[in-house]
C-alpha cells in the first residue's frame, strides 16, 4: 500500500525495502522517474547540469588512473611469470645440451698440431711447417701490442668478465638492432676459445650452449693469461696461418716477437674476417681495419696519441700472396725427407740444417740479378743454383726464380740433361783408364755407327791434349775416350761419385744425354774440389724436441773415398782450365783458383755451369719449365756469369786458398807423367808417389766441430802405368770396379780423321818435352 509523504507526493517502494527519501535522488538511475507536483523525471529527462558537471569530472579521472595502474600491474606481473618460465627454459635446454656433452672430468685441452722449426746454421729460422706453420709463443715471448690489439678490439672487458660477458652480449644485442645488421659479436675471447679447441663452426643453438659452458670451465681451469695465450697460438689469420707466429712470419717475414705495433693491428683485425681482411688479398681493406684497431686501442689507454700516428706509418701496405723466399724451397725439402729419418712428426721439433742464410739470400739474388737483366731477352725464365760444401753439406739452394709464383723445386726434382758439364765423369774415367792429360786424341769428324756427334762450333783442331779438349769442350774426344773406356765405365765412376739418376750406357753419354738432377750433378764435383771423396748431399743436420732430446744427427763427416787424389788433383788441374782458357771465362773469380764445366743442350734448352774453388761448389741450371729453347743461351753464359755473381759474394772477406793440387800440372821428367806444381806459398807439391796431405779431412775438420786429422782418411792409390802382363794400363784397385782385367788393346774408334788400319793402336802419349819440341 502505498505512502505518502510530508507534501502528499505519492512514493515509490525502494528495491532495498526501506522508504525513498529526497536525498536519494542522487543516487537513481537516468530511468528512474520521480512522480511528485514539484518534480518528474522520465527516461529521456535529462539531468540539471548543477547536479551533472560535478559525477562528470570525477568519474573519468578514476577510471583513467584504475586502468593504468592494473595494466602495469598486469605489465609486471606476466613479466615476472615470462621470466621464471624463461628461466625455466633456459635451465631446461642448458640441462639437455649439457647432458649430451661429454662428463666435465674429462674435458680436457687439445694437443696443439705439432710445429716443424727449421733453423740456418747461426740458429736463424728459416720456416715453420706443420699444420699450424709456427711455434708457440708465450705472452711474455711475443710482442707486447698483438694481445693488447686483440683485446682492445675484440673483448674489451676480457680482464674482468667470468667467461661470458653479459654487458658486451648486450651491447653487441643494441648496436646491431640499431645499425640493422651484423656489426658486434657476443662471444668473449674464451667462447671463441672453446669453440676453436671442442665444437664445430656451424651456428646452432647447441653449440652456443655447449659454447658458454666450455668457455666457464675454460675460467675455471687456466688463468686468463693462459686462456690469452692459447687463444693467441691457435686462431687462424687467414692464408693458411694458424697463431700470431705462422701469421707473422706469413706476413711480415718475421717472428711475433719483433711485430712492431702498426704490424699488430693488422694482425688483430684479421680475427674478424681472416680471409677477406687478409693483406695478401686486400691490403687496403687491411689497412683500413688496423686504423679501427689502433683506435681501440687509444680508447682503452694502451697506446697514446704519438703512438698511433707512429703506428700508422708502420702498417704494411701489401703481403705476397703466398710464402716467399728461396729458404721455403729448403723447408719443402726438409719436410719431404724428415718422416724418412724420424717417422711421423707427433711433437714439436726443431731441425737444424747446413743452409747459410746469407748464402742462401745472395744465390736467389744472384739468379734475380741476371734473369731480370738479360732473361727476358734470352727467352729464359727460370733458373736453380745448389751450393755445396766439401762434405756434401748444402749451404745454399734455390728452386726457381720466385718461390711464390712456382712452388716446384727445379734444383731438386727436375731431371733434365746436362750436356757438356758431364764430360769430367768421362775424362775422369780414361785418366783413371791409365790416360793423363797431356795424352793426345785428334779432334776430327767422327762416326760411332750412325751417330756423328760435331763440335759446338763445328769446328775441328786436329791432335790436342785431353785437358785442352776438355777446356774446349770438344765433342768429338768426348765421344773417343766414352768408346776408348766404354760407357759403362763412365757409369760406374759417375754413380761411384754421387749421380744416383739412371743412366744410359751408349756413346752419346759423353755429351751429357742421360738426364740428371742439378743438386746431384754438383754433389758429383764436390768429390773433385775435395780430393776424392764422396759428398752426399745432404741439409739435415740435427733433429732434437723442444726439450733438446736428439731423434736424428747426420754421420756425413766420414765419408768414403771415391777417386784418387792424383786423378783429382789431374782433373782439378784439367777443369781450371776451361775457366782460365775455355768456355767458362765469364766465370772467373778475381784472386781465387777455380774450376767447372759448361754444359748446353740441343737447341739451347739447357744451360748449366757447375765448379768449385777451395770453398764451395756451386751448380747453376738457367732454361723454361715447358722445355722451349733460349736465344743461343750457354752454359758460359747467363749460368757462368750467375755463378760468378754468387761466388764473389759468398767468398768476400775470406782468404783465397789454391785449388786441391794447387791447380798446375807439370810433367815428371822421370816418368813424363804428371804432377801438381809446387804451391805458391812454397807448400809441398803433389806427386803420384807423394799423396797431398791436404784432403777433405782437413775441410770436414772445422764444419761440425771435429778435430779429426787427415790421417784418418786412407791415402790415395797410385795409378800404376802397366799390368804386369804388359797388355796396357791398370786402373787404381780401390777405385776400379772388378779387379781390373779387360783394359788391355782398347783402342778409340777408328772413323776419327783418316781411317786406322791396324786395331793396336793406342792414343799417343807426350811428356812436356815433347810438346815443346813440337813432337
Amino acid at each position: 500500500m502505498a505512502g505518502r509523504g510530508r507534501s502528499g507526493d505519492r512514493i515509490e517502494p525502494s528495491f532495498s525495502g526501506r522508504p525513498a527519501r529526497d536525498d536519494d535522488e542522487f543516487s537513481l538511475d537516468a530511468d528512474d522517474r520521480v512522480i511528485g507536483s514539484r518534480s518528474t523525471r522520465s527516461k529521456s529527462s535529462k539531468p540539471s547540469p548543477q547536479r551533472a558537471a560535478p559525477r562528470r569530472r570525477r568519474e573519468p579521472r578514476e577510471r583513467e588512473g584504475g586502468s593504468l595502474f592494473g595494466f602495469m600491474r598486469r605489465v609486471i606481473y606476466w613479466c615476472v611469470v615470462l621470466f621464471i618460465w624463461a628461466g625455466i627454459g633456459v635451465a631446461g635446454l642448458v640441462l639437455y645440451y649439457g647432458s649430451r656433452m661429454p662428463s666435465a672430468s674429462t674435458w680436457a685441452i687439445p694437443e696443439r698440431p705439432p710445429n716443424v722449426k727449421i733453423t740456418a746454421v747461426d740458429g736463424s729460422v728459416i720456416a715453420n711447417r706443420g699444420a699450424t706453420g709456427g711455434e708457440a709463443l708465450s705472452l711474455e715471448n711475443m710482442s707486447p701490442y698483438i694481445p693488447e690489439a686483440v683485446i682492445a678490439i675484440e673483448d674489451r672487458r676480457f680482464y674482468s668478465h667470468f667467461g661470458v660477458d653479459p654487458l658486451g652480449l648486450g651491447r653487441a644485442i643494441v648496436t646491431n638492432f640499431t645499425a640493422g645488421h651484423m656489426v658486434q659479436g657476443g662471444s668473449t675471447l674464451t667462447q671463441q676459445l672453446a669453440k676453436n679447441l671442442f665444437l664445430s663452426p656451424e651456428r646452432t643453438l647447441e653449440r652456443k650452449v655447449q659454447e658458454v659452458l666450455l668457455a666457464l670451465w675454460l675460467e675455471q681451469k687456466y688463468t686468463k693469461d693462459q686462456i690469452l695465450a692459447m687463444y693467441l697460438n691457435r686462431v687462424f689469420f687467414g692464408s693458411n696461418a694458424y697463431g700470431v707466429e705462422a701469421a707473422s712470419r706469413r706476413y711480415f717475414n718475421k717472428s711475433a716477437r719483433d711485430v712492431n705495433l702498426g704490424e699488430a693491428a693488422v694482425l688483430a683485425g684479421l680475427l674478424k674476417a681472416p680471409s677477406r681482411l687478409s693483406p695478401a688479398r686486400d691490403a687496403d681493406a687491411a689497412n683500413a681495419r688496423a686504423q679501427l684497431v689502433l683506435a681501440a686501442m687509444r680508447e682503452q689507454g694502451f697506446i697514446t696519441d704519438s703512438e698511433v700516428k707512429t703506428a700508422m706509418s708502420q702498417t704494411p701496405a701489401s703481403a705476397k700472396s703466398y710464402w716467399s723466399g728461396a729458404g721455403h724451397y729448403v723447408a719443402d725439402m726438409v719436410m719431404d725427407q724428415l718422416p724418412g729419418l724420424i717417422g711421423d712428426v707427433k711433437e714439436d721439433v726443431i731441425v737444424d740444417t747446413t743452409i747459410d742464410k746469407s748464402l742462401e739470400k745472395k744465390a736467389e739474388q744472384s739468379l734475380v740479378d741476371v734473369l731480370d737483366k738479360e732473361g727476358g731477352k734470352l727467352d729464359a725464365s727460370q733458373a736453380a743454383l745448389v751450393s755445396i760444401d766439401g762434405t756434401g753439406a748444402i749451404r745454399a739452394l734455390v728452386g726457381g726464380r720466385d718461390y711464390a709464383a712456382s712452388q716446384f723445386n727445379r734444383a731438386v726434382k727436375a731431371k733434365r740433361q746436362p750436356g757438356s758439364s758431364f764430360k769430367p765423369f768421362v775424362y775422369a774415367a780414361a785418366l783413371e783408364k791409365g790416360l793423363t792429360p797431356f795424352s793426345v786424341f785428334n779432334d776430327a769428324p767422327i762416326r760411332i755407327g750412325d751417330w756423328t756427334p760435331e763440335n759446338y762450333e763445328k769446328k775441328y783442331n786436329g791432335e790436342v791434349t785431353l785437358a785442352t779438349a776438355l777446356a774446349k769442350s770438344l765433342n768429338t774426344v768426348a765421344a773417343q775416350l766414352v768408346m776408348y773406356d766404354g760407357p759403362d765405365q763412365v757409369i760406374k765412376l759417375a754413380h761411384r761419385l754421387g749421380i744416383e739418376s739412371e743412366l744410359q750406357p751408349n756413346a752419346s753419354i759423353a755429351l751429357g744425354t742421360s738426364e740428371v738432377s742439378l743438386m746431384e750433378l754438383t754433389a758429383s764435383y764436390a768429390a773433385f774440389m775435395n780430393g776424392g771423396y764422396k759428398a752426399t748431399p745432404h741439409v739435415i743436420r740435427r733433429v732434437t724436441t723442444a726439450e733438446g732430446k736428439v731423434l736424428y744427427e747426420n754421420t756425413y763427416d766420414s765419408p768414403p773415398r771415391v777417386l784418387s787424389e792424383q786423378i783429382a788433383a789431374e782433373m782439378d788441374a784439367m777443369m781450371m782450365g776451361v775457366i782460365d782458357n775455355g768456355t767458362g771465362k765469364s766465370a772467373k773469380i778475381p784472386g781465387w783458383q777455380a774450376a767447372g764445366k759448361t754444359g748446353t743442350t740441343q737447341n739451347s734448352r739447357d744451360a748449366l755451369f757447375v765448379g768449385f774453388t777451395s770453398n764451395l761448389t756451386t751448380g747453376v741450371w738457367f732454361g723454361n719449365d715447358d722445355g722451349k729453347p733460349m736465344k743461343k743461351v750457354t752454359g758460359g753464359g747467363l749460368p757462368a756469369k750467375a755463378w760468378k755473381e754468387f761466388m764473389v759474394a759468398a767468398h768476400k772477406g775470406l782468404s783465397p786458398a789454391p785449388l786441391f793440387g794447387n791447380g798446375q800440372l807439370v810433367a815428371d821428367p822421370n816418368s813424363g807423367q804428371p804432377m801438381a806444381q809446387a804451391a805458391p806459398d812454397g807448400g809441398q807439391p803433389v806427386t803420384a808417389e807423394e799423396p797431398s796431405s791436404t784432403t777433405i779431412g782437413g775441410i770436414i775438420s772445422g764444419v761440425f766441430g771435429g778435430d779429426e786429422s787427415a790421417t784418418r782418411y786412407p791415402q790415395a792409390p797410385v795409378r800404376q802405368q802397366t799390368a804386369p802382363s804388359g797388355n796396357g794400363p791398370i786402373p787404381p784397385a780401390d777405385v776400379a770396379e772388378g779387379d781390373g782385367a779387360g783394359y788391355g788393346n782398347v783402342v778409340p774408334p777408328g772413323d776419327v780423321g783418316t781411317p786406322q788400319t791396324t786395331s793396336s793402336v793406342q792414343p799417343r802419349r807426350t811428356t812436356l818435352l815433347d810438346l815443346i819440341m813440337g813432337q
